[in-house]
Formats: C-alpha cells, structure tokens, sequence
C-alpha cells in the first residue's frame, strides 16, 4: 500500500504517575532519517526507539520528540539544604542577642524561610521507564502511520488517474501509427504534381515514391516504443500497489517510460503525434512530482 512520507502523530499517556507525550512529525526525504529528542538520562533507548521507528516509518525525515512528567509526589525527593538552615539559626540568634529578645524562632519558621526546603523529581531510569515509553511511542507511531497511509492512498488514486491517462493516449498513438505514412504518401504525390505538374509521372515514377514512402513509415515506426511503453507501464501499476517502500523504484521505472516517451517524439514526424507526445510528457510530470511525496 502506497504511504506518504509526510505525517505526524501523538501520545500522551500516564503511567505509575508520569505522563509522557511523544510527538512524531516527518517529511520528505530520500532516506530514512530519524532525530529523536528526548531527556539525557533515557539516551541508551535511543537505538531501541530508532529501531522501532524504521520498522514501520521505512523513508522520510523522521523527528521524535519525547516528554517525560512527574505528577505524583511519590516521584519526588523532599531534601533539608542544612548548612543553609544552621546559617540562618546563627543570624536569628545574633539578632535576639543584639536586640536583647529572645530566639523564638522554630523549626517550622526556619522551614518556611528561602530554599531551606529542596524538592528534587526522582532520577529515571531506562529500566523504570522502558515499558511505559515503548507503549507511547507505538501509539504516536500509529498514529502517524495511520495519516501517512491516507495521505498515500490519494496520492495513489490521483495517480493511478493519470496513469489512465497515458495508456488511453498510447492506444490513440497505436492507431495513429499506420495512418502517418499514408498521409506521408499524400503529401509527397501533391508536392510532386505541385513542382512537376503533368510530367510528374515521367520524371519521378512510382516505384520510387514507394521507396520514399518506406523509408519513411521506417524511420517513424514507433511500434517497438509503444510495446516497451506498455510494459512500463504495467510496471508502474504493480508497483503502486506494491507493500513496502516503492519510492525509489517509481522512480526508475518513470525514468525509462519519460525515455520511450522522448523517442516517440523524436522519431514523430506528425502534428498529431506531436501533440499526443506533449500531453503525456505532462502528466507523467505531474505523476513524478507526486511520487516525490511517496515512502
């Protein structure tokens, strides 16, 4: 099935009392890039979270951004900054002493005062972590692939629309073929009794204008072109309804139809053919610009 190469997706769950919200965004891109974002004390699942990602996002440039919080106060570390306390206990004591009051200051009133009281979230750990994030992370990629396979199912149909398209003017070139050096013989009879008048058949004979006519239908004929135009173009059909990453390889077949294409016009000595020729160089345009957007 065709997919996109340009999607997002989201997560964001809680577990044990940490919410995580992965968000995964991609674009274009001829490889498979992956940047992951995400706190440094998790950096060894990096390569596992990569890994996860390429088996399902196969091309696209490829950004993960991973959010970890604490919500629950059995994550968090309560600590006393005691140097800090003792330093405040001694200045109190100095002002009772230099005022002549008494040092009514308590524990609590000494708590209350400025960054004696320190609040730490507890260090995660791979291992605390690695089932709960793994389970986030395959949602958020679910998500994306989910956009990315809808965006490329259009895509698909759009070009398998134009595909139509270039076959239904090759069957118009199959039957144009035969009549071009039929209408070559007309002209060069009309041009020969235009120059020649009624000496015409005197001077240039039929079996020489025959000849002429030959060589002719011969250097024209595009019946080896239009065979090999079908087949890529079969190729192209299979290929689009191919599983898997298919990119690169729609990539090589237009190369060798745009090549069969380029023939015909060359050898089309024909307005008709000619014009034919342009309409299909158009959409099999249209269809390379699309495909630029395909995994």
């Amino acid at each position: 099935m065709a997919e996109s190469m340009t999607g997002y997706g989201r997560a964001d769950c809680v577990f044990d009392s940490r919410r995580f919200l992965i968000e995964i965004k991609s674009i274009n891109n001829r490889f498979c890039d992956v940047q992951v974002r995400m706190p440094r004390a998790l950096l060894s699942l990096e390569p596992q979270i990569r890994e996860r990602i390429t088996a399902s996002l196969l091309r696209g440039k490829i950004d993960v951004f991973v959010t970890i919080e604490d919500q629950g106060s059995g994550n968090t570390h309560v600590a006393a900054n005691l140097p800090l306390a003792r330093s405040y206990s001694e200045a109190l004591s100095e002002i009772a002493a230099a005022t002549g009051r008494l040092d009514t200051a308590g524990v609590d009133f000494i708590a209350r005062l400025p960054d004696v009281m320190l609040t730490q979230p507890t260090e995660w750990t791979p291992e605390s972590v690695r089932e709960s994030l793994f389970t986030a992370l395959d949602l958020a990629v679910a998500e994306i692939s989910a956009m990315r396979q809808l965006e490329g199912t259009k895509l698909l149909e759009d070009v398998l629309a134009k595909v139509t398209g270039i076959e239904g003017m090759r069957e118009q070139l199959i039957l144009r073929a035969p009549l071009v050096p039929a209408e070559y013989r007309q002209r060069l009879q009309a041009r020969m009794d235009e120059l020649l008048a009624d000496t015409s058949g005197l001077v240039f004979d039929e079996g020489r204008r025959e000849a002429e006519v030959a060589i002719f239908a011969d250097k024209c004929s595009i019946d080896e072109e239009l065979v090999r135009l079908e087949s890529h173009l079969n190729q192209l059909r299979t290929t689009l309804t191919a599983q898997g990453s298919i990119g690169k390889k729609l990539d090589f077949i237009l190369q060798e139809v745009n090549r069969e294409i380029n023939t015909i016009g060359s050898k089309a000595n024909d307005i008709t053919t000619t014009n034919l020729v342009l309409e299909m160089k158009s959409d099999l345009e249209k269809i390379r610009e699309q495909i630029q957007n395909l995994a």
